[in-house]
């Protein structure tokens, strides 16, 4: 089954979130100052939404791994 753009863009959004938090959590016990931590997490939160976007797409169209699904193949 194939996905597409806008699948893609929900789970990259989504793991963002969950990605951004870790990142504020850590860097808040690092730092002990939330307005850092806060500052560090929005600082990534876009750009790591494209990176995973386009780290996904590229996965896409990469074979390694996969295995054909026999119900699909007539």
């Amino acid at each position: 089954m194939a996905e597409d753009h806008f699948r893609s863009v929900i789970k990259a959004v989504s793991w963002r979130i969950t990605g951004t938090l870790d990142t504020i959590i850590l860097s808040w016990i690092i730092s002990g100052t939330l307005k850092i931590a806060l500052s560090i997490g929005a600082a990534e939160l876009f750009t790591k939404i494209a990176l995973f976007y386009l780290h996904e797409r590229i996965w896409l169209k990469i074979s390694f791994g996969r295995k054909k699904d026999p119900e699909y193949n007539i």
